[in-house]
């Protein structure tokens, strides 16, 4: 399956080496350009002050546990996101059920798939 991401900036936020690589690489196949990928918050919300990308797929847990402050960064700055985790849907606070979580380990046919959903209108789901 092919999913043309063409002219999409999307930020990748995760701390695990080898995910964030393959998720790069498999973006960048699609034809998105990648910011990143960045392994933790603060290096992310950087990346923020200088480029607002069309989307992002963050990481639930950056090493210390659930956090969620990027997400709401993020979510303030009507950027769309899609979470990746290792950890059940439920740990995902209700202020951020409108965003698509994905379980690792990720199939990227998937990730394709939400990030392609994001950009048709999931945008609207941010604003209540």
């Amino acid at each position: 399956m092919s999913l043309d991401l063409q002219g999409r900036s999307v930020l990748v936020v995760e701390d695990d080496f080898y995910l964030a690589d393959d998720t790069r690489q498999m973006l960048e196949d699609a034809g998105a350009e990648v910011l990143g990928p960045v392994s933790a918050a603060d290096e992310a919300l950087s990346l923020l002050e200088i480029r607002k990308p069309d989307c992002a797929v963050v990481d639930v847990n950056l090493g210390a546990g659930p956090s969620f402050g990027l997400a709401s960064t993020l979510q303030a700055r009507g950027i769309p996101f899609v979470f990746l985790t290792g950890y059940d849907p439920d740990i995902i606070p209700a202020e951020f059920r409108g965003a698509p979580c994905l379980q690792k380990p990720i199939d990227p046919e998937k990730v394709l798939l939400t990030i392609k959903t994001l950009e048709s209108g999931a945008r609207n789901r941010f604003e209540r």
